[in-house]
């Protein structure tokens, strides 16, 4: 599989991967109308950081640096995402962040103003695709990406010498 698959088309793949996977959290997010807890955000982060790692894998020299690098962004993806799946399915309590406590409001237009910008719970699975949350998903594709750039590393890695 590694000898069709080149390092230089593989970072082009992961870019367009990233760049979907950005554009409809974005359009699940704004059209679609389903506000994101604060681990979806969170969630977001290694995509556009794997965007640039692309980038520059492309563009510079030591494609074995941006491998590696691209490994660890997916291997963190999955950490997030492990952990939210987690707390949807009850098995780690949230975390501060992911509650709304609006303790001390006593003006009615504080209350109201507070009750706009409510965050979801992530405990909460909004938005499903075939029965699983976007979560779970984004875990199944961050694993399968960090194992198949692990070995297009070392694959790489032991053509190189």
């Amino acid at each position: 599989m590694f000898k069709i698959l080149n390092v230089k088309k593989y970072f082009l793949l992961i870019f367009f991967i990233s760049i979907f996977s950005l554009i409809y959290a974005i359009y699940v997010e704004f059209i679609l109308s389903h506000k994101p807890c604060k681990l979806c955000i969170y969630q977001r982060i290694p995509y556009v950081i794997a965007i640039f790692i692309c980038f520059f894998g492309l563009a510079l020299k030591n494609k074995l640096f941006w491998l590696s690098f691209l490994t660890l962004t997916f291997a963190f993806s999955a950490l997030i995402s492990g952990y939210h799946v987690g707390i949807e399915n009850s098995i780690f309590m949230e975390f501060s962040g992911c509650s709304n406590t609006n303790t001390g409001l006593i003006n009615k237009k504080d209350i109201l103003e507070s009750l706009k910008n409510i965050i979801p719970s992530c405990k909460e699975v909004n938005f499903k695709i075939l029965g699983l949350s976007l979560a779970t998903i984004n875990l199944l594709m961050s694993i399968v990406i960090t194992f198949i750039t692990a070995r297009l590393y070392l694959y790489e890695k032991n053509r190189s010498n």
